[in-house]
């Protein structure tokens, strides 16, 4: 097996399970927070659905006619007409139409024609106001226009009483400032003007009011009332196969609620006959239009086409057509002659007027028609000729060659002359040709022109015919269709009441009774989690699996480090007893030498250490504990010790002349206990333990004593304590609850990996017993309880509180 799956195995049987037994019972010592928190939560959610207004659904299911354009007359056969015209696309569908019953302009008319975006309220002394709507004892009412301008919403407070007078305050923003406009009535109707806008203010039937009410109205823009209701509108069809859509809307008021849907379908159906009726209305005008003018296309015609053909100056459109082809061929010929000659005489002039052709000869029969130029090109080519005949026996100095580069560069002018002279002469030649090709392409590219454009206008003559009469009948459809005109939507099921939909009290309770119980769970773990140093036994566990021999409860001294007494049972006794015992158990035979350390200092290493050795001295053991603590020594304070007196530090520099046996000062506490102090602070104390008079001062007190205890420096802190551990059977690891850091903690398991003390267990410090954790397993310090925190259950070496051996031989 390879390291690294040994090395996983091993992880995998040291991964402790969670203890869930241990983990309810720590959270249920804070059953007070559980209680109160779930109190509050349920009292919470009762208060707030107290004051939510209960919301009600209304439903109602409405059936949406299909247009079939294969139906003869009626609408259906319009739109099927238009669409055969190509006018009309029949994109009125069950998908489109069910949008429209929910689209904002829908909504905002019947948010118009219900005043929907005035709303009315009476508060109650404890609850949610009552929602008024026609019961209301007064009405208000802002033109939709001048609502619609509204920067926020309009709040009005009518005070009504029995006689009739009503006293309004409308309170409102504009500009960023709350501002307010009062007014009194004392009979309505009556009118309120506010710098937002004119409200009117009647009674219902024009009654008068008789008792006294306080009421709130509410005014909103309609686009924002209509956003309103839109967001507690829906719309789904009640099958795939059906066009039949269930309406649903959620309103505060059933009444407000029902006629909501109703006045949607009837607004909606009006729409659509309005929208029908347009369609019709536009589609008649524009078949009369067309009408008249396919009459007055049709009548001239014939005229058009006789026009034509004189215009054209057509006789045999064929003949015509023939003789343009010949010329045409002719010209072409020439055409590509010249384009040649154009070419070639381009050609020569680059030639020459290359500066590295100075002196060269001229290209002669390329082909050239102009005898002038081809004649001046070979003169201009011999007199090159001899000039180079000349230089093959005299220099370009002699007198012969230089009259002769004077003819040269004089004919080489005449040459450009010329050559520019034919260009010129063949561009112009060039341009007449292509005139007079272009005269007969003309006349060859119009005659297929000209024949489409006659078979066009007796093709529009018979068109035009029969489209005149096509539209004659589409009138007489068109106005059957203004006729009779049928609703797009049909109520199949009137607007009924369907239950309450929110608020859900059983949601809401039910989130209350999670939040009771998951905030305190929650607060315990955070602060569990948050909790960096170590407060029980329960921590240790986590971070090591080094054995627990004890915890010790922290306890009031009073001056005194030694907190345990012969004779006595009380809880330090039997703790220390406890911790004594599975010292014990760990000592093999023959080993004698206990070795107390610690992360940092302060963790109470000296008064472990010291009340251990008590406890061990009162079953009748010989007991020395040495203070190895040579830096900072802490025994002598335990022990209540002069800081002066000699110590181990003096036999460790001196051996030969200092007696070991002689500075073990006998306790005061028990005739069994020697204590053997750190002596004078020595400048070399790390050199001064690695001696090996350390191991024979050992020796000397292990062949004197039953058990020997060192107390000995933070091992977090220096390296003293990893020498002496030399010497020691057994090391017991100090961590003090309440101070020793987790994280600073972690240390003794790299010591247990590294094999740097031997036979490594821990203990704990200074428990606090007032906590709960801590409390409900020592049960706040009665003696009869400690049962319940046994140690060698767990690791086999004890056997909990309350149990003793004061016979057990360990020599």
């Amino acid at each position: 097996m390879s390291d690294e799956r040994y090395d996983d195995l091993f992880q995998a049987e040291n991964e402790k399970p969670t203890d869930y037994k241990a983990l309810f019972f720590e959270y249920l010592m804070y059953w007070p927070w559980f209680v109160a928190c779930l109190i509050i939560c349920l009292a919470g959610a009762w208060c707030y659905l107290r004051y939510q207004a209960p919301v009600y659904n209304v439903n109602a299911t409405v059936l949406i006619k299909q247009g079939d354009k294969n139906k003869a007359g009626g609408q259906n056969a319009s739109l099927a007409a238009m669409q055969d015209l190509g006018m009309l696309s029949m994109a009125s569908n069950f998908d489109n139409e069910v949008e429209i019953l929910q689209s904002r302009t829908l909504l905002k008319k019947v948010v118009n024609t219900l005043n929907l975006n005035i709303t009315y309220k009476e508060k109650r002394s404890f609850g949610y106001p009552t929602q008024l709507y026609k019961d209301t004892p007064v009405q208000v009412w802002m033109s939709p226009e001048e609502a619609d301008k509204l920067p926020s919403a309009l709040q009005i407070k009518l005070a009504c009483t029995a006689d009739g007078k009503v006293q309004a305050d409308a309170l409102f923003h504009q500009a960023g400032k709350e501002q307010t406009v009062s007014k009194n009535f004392d009979r309505l109707p009556g009118v309120l003007v506010t710098p937002v806008g004119t409200l009117t203010l009647s009674t219902k039937d024009s009654a008068t009011i008789k008792e006294s009410h306080i009421i709130y109205a509410t005014v909103i823009t309609p686009t924002a009332a209509a956003a309103n209701c839109k967001a507690r509108l829906s719309a789904e069809p009640t099958s795939k196969f059906t066009t039949i859509v269930r309406l649903n809307y959620n309103d505060t008021h059933i009444g407000r609620g029902k006629d909501f849907l109703n006045t949607l379908v009837a607004l909606y159906n009006s729409d659509a006959n309005d929208e029908k009726n347009e369609v019709a209305s536009r589609t008649a005008e524009f078949i009369d239009g067309r009408i008249q003018i396919i009459n007055q296309e049709l009548g001239t015609t014939e005229s058009e086409l006789a026009s034509y053909k004189q215009k054209a100056g057509l006789t045999d459109l064929s003949s015509d057509a023939q003789l343009a082809l010949q010329g045409n061929a002719e010209y072409e010929q020439k055409r590509a002659d010249n384009a040649t000659q154009l070419r070639l005489v381009q050609f020569l002039k680059e030639y020459i007027d290359n500066p590295s052709n100075q002196m060269e000869v001229i290209p002669a029969n390329i082909g050239l028609a102009d005898n002038a130029l081809t004649k001046v090109v070979e003169q201009y080519n011999e007199m090159l000729t001899e000039r180079k005949r000349l230089l093959r026996t005299s220099s370009e100095n002699n007198p012969a060659v230089v009259n002769l580069d004077t003819s040269i560069e004089a004919t080489r002018k005449n040459v450009q002359a010329s050559v520019n002279s034919v260009l010129k002469g063949l561009e112009i030649t060039r341009n007449d040709l292509e005139n007079q090709a272009r005269k007969f392409e003309g006349k060859i590219s119009n005659a297929p022109t000209q024949e489409k454009e006659l078979l066009s206008i007796t093709r529009q003559q018979e068109i035009k015919a029969s489209l005149y009469l096509m539209l004659l009948q589409k009138r007489e459809e068109n106005a059957i269709t203004l006729a009779a005109t049928a609703n797009n939507g049909r109520m199949v099921e009137e607007p009924l009441f369907g239950g309450p939909v929110s608020p859900n009290s059983r949601t809401y309770y039910l989130l209350a009774l999670i939040l009771g119980i998951g905030a305190p769970v929650a607060v315990i773990f955070l602060r569990n989690l948050l909790r960096f140093k170590i407060e029980s036994r329960a921590d240790i566990e986590k971070i090591t699996d080094v054995p627990v021999v004890g915890d010790v409860p922290m306890a009031d001294t009073k001056g005194n480090p030694i907190v345990v007494h012969e004779n006595h049972n009380d809880l330090m006794e039997e703790v220390f007893r406890s911790v004594r015992t599975n010292i014990q158990y760990m000592l093999q035979k023959g080993q004698k030498v206990i070795l107390f350390t610690s992360t940092s200092s302060g963790e109470g290493k000296s008064f472990t250490a010291g009340n251990l050795a008590c406890s061990f001295a009162f079953m009748g053991k010989k007991v020395v504990i040495v203070g190895l603590d040579i830096r900072k020594p802490g025994l002598n304070k335990v022990f209540q010790i002069s800081h002066k007196e000699k110590g181990i530090t003096q036999y460790l520099a001196d051996p030969e002349h200092t007696n070991l046996l002689s500075l073990c000062q006998p306790s005061t506490i028990s005739h069994n206990l020697y204590i053997l102090p750190g002596g004078t602070v020595p400048p070399n104390p790390t050199e001064l333990v690695a001696r090996k008079t350390l191991d024979q001062a050992i020796e000397i007190l292990k062949a004197n004593f039953d058990y020997v205890i060192l107390d000995t420096a933070p091992i977090g802190m220096v390296t003293d304590t990893q020498l002496i551990a030399r010497v020691a059977d057994l090391s017991v690891y100090i961590c003090r609850a309440g101070y020793t850091h987790k994280s600073h903690y972690e240390l003794i398991n790299e010591l247990k990996k590294d094999h740097k003390l031997p036979n490594l267990c821990t203990l704990v410090n200074c428990i606090d017993m007032n906590q709960r954790k801590n409390g409900y397993y020592y049960g706040y310090g009665k003696y009869g309880k400690y049962g319940k925190y046994g140690y060698g259950k767990k690791y086999g070496y004890g056997y909990g509180y309350g149990y003793q051996n004061d016979n057990i031989n360990v020599k």
